[in-house]
């Protein structure tokens, strides 16, 4: 299956595409992934996106379409990938599909997390994060830590993030109404998109998702 994963900051895109990937055997590919790579490999496109990273721009369209291509031309996305992070905006989207033609492939699905926006501040806002380690990470609500402030797992300090504050969570949100969801109404047009609620237990999110996904893949 060949999947487009959109949904806002704090759905818990990262999440899902993992279990959708693992369940469907499929590669997951994240924007984020496809950086870091080509960063510590030192490659051509790499050192571009680094260039505009460094300088705290956004890498632009064309550098991370290349990537993009690249990664989907490996072995292992012969037979289906999911995408997460990418097409970013409908520039993108349209040059995934025009790549997707010359393959002679398509899209068998866009699958859109739907969460309400106060829940996405209330996820990011309150995520924790520790100093010593940034993969151990709590929430004030949902993964309260034993005491207050300290890491469960190596009693380093708990911080807020300074890109999970509530003024650029919704500010990211913003640029993703502004510059991800127009990608939602252009699938729209040619009937892939399938929308789910990704509030509730992950487990019960993913089930969701390869419902729907199935439904599309009778479709076609």
């Amino acid at each position: 299956m060949r999947i487009v994963l959109v949904g806002p900051p704090g759905a818990g895109k990262g999440t899902q595409a993992a279990y959708l990937a693992k369940n469907l055997s499929i590669p997951h590919i994240s924007t984020g992934d496809l950086f870091r790579a080509n960063i510590s490999q030192g490659t051509e496109l790499g050192k571009q996106a680094k260039a505009y990273m460094d300088a705290g721009n956004l890498v632009p369209d064309e550098v991370t379409i290349a990537m993009a291509e690249d990664r989907l031309d490996q072995q292992d996305a012969a037979d289906g990938f999911l995408l997460d992070g990418f097409p970013r905006n409908e520039q993108q989207a349209r040059a995934l599909d025009a790549y997707l033609d010359r393959k002679g492939i398509r899209l068998d699905g866009v699958l859109d997390l739907e969460v309400p926006e106060a829940e996405v501040v209330k996820r990011i806002a309150g995520r924790r994060t520790c100093r010593n380690d940034s993969a151990h990470v709590f929430h004030i609500e949902y993964k309260r830590p034993k005491r207050d402030n300290v890491c469960d797992e190596d009693g380093g300090e708990l911080y807020q993030r300074p890109d999970d504050t509530e003024d650029t969570v919704r500010n990211r949100l913003e640029v993703y109404h502004r510059e991800t969801e127009p990608i939602i109404d252009y699938y729209k047009q040619q009937n892939l998109v399938v929308t789910i609620s990704a509030l509730g237990p992950v487990p019960e999110v993913t089930k969701r998702a390869m419902e729907a996904l199935r439904h599309t893949q009778h479709q076609h």
